[in-house]
């Protein structure tokens, strides 16, 4: 029962898991360490909201029906913000780590389907692909000198077996013509809806039978080198 109960309290508790009063304090609290003005913000916007409101239902002479109509926009305000100062905490906190496009792309809603490193070089130079419906989108992370020929490659491979699909591809990072990893969810969900729900379960299909492109070092290869695996992204 001991061995048990220090095994528990070792692990950090899963934030998928946790209830979420849990997860809104731990959210409270990694703003706190990162934006110190973000919660009271948050709450003088609510307050201010509720007050504005209030005021008004005491001029028009429905105080009382106001009351409620004020806390209520009060607190969907200040939700409002909260989840604005997340986001932007959240991308904070994984801007400039490996892997930081993947743990963007698999967050995507709309029936988008990620594979993580579809590609990659020796100097850990990685392109991801999402499957949705404006066709086929790939994202490199990494140098913006070598990232072009990866992302040429990897829309060659995919033409031959679709060569009527959309193909679009982003770099992201702080290079320059590179997109800020903030952006990129913005970025992806204004592109035109090209093709339909069954045509992109076969169009994934179709992807997931390619094999990855995996780039060697050029020159003599030890018998015990190994191309390393590119990081797991790591989603927070």
């Amino acid at each position: 029962m001991v061995r048990k109960r220090t095994a528990e309290a070792s692990n950090p508790a899963d934030p998928a898991s946790m209830g979420r009063i849990k997860q809104l304090r731990m959210v409270a609290g990694m703003l706190r360490e990162r934006n110190p003005r973000a919660l009271p913000l948050v709450a003088l916007a609510g307050v201010g909201v509720a007050a504005v409101v209030i005021v008004i239902g005491w001029v028009v002479g429905l105080l009382y029906a106001f009351i409620p109509l004020g806390i209520l926009l009060g607190l969907m305000a200040a939700m409002l913000l909260f989840g604005r100062f997340a986001t932007s905490a959240q991308y904070a906190a994984i801007e400039g780590q490996p892997g930081a496009a993947a743990a963007v792309l698999q967050s995507l809603r709309g029936g988008f389907t990620t594979t993580p490193a579809i590609a990659a070089n020796r100097n850990m130079d990685v392109v991801h692909r999402t499957v949705g419906k404006p066709g086929v989108i790939l994202v490199g992370e990494g140098s913006p000198t070598r990232l072009p020929s990866l992302l040429a490659a990897e829309k060659r491979r995919i033409s031959r077996i679709a060569s009527q699909i959309p193909i679009y591809d982003f770099q992201v990072g702080d290079g320059e013509g590179q997109l800020p990893i903030r952006e990129l969810n913005k970025k992806i969900m204004k592109l035109p809806k090209n093709i339909k729900g069954q045509s992109v379960a076969e169009l994934n299909f179709r992807l997931n039978a390619l094999p990855q492109q995996l780039q060697m070092p050029k020159g003599p290869q030890p018998r015990t080198a190994r191309m390393p695996r590119p990081p797991r992204p790591r989603i927070r």
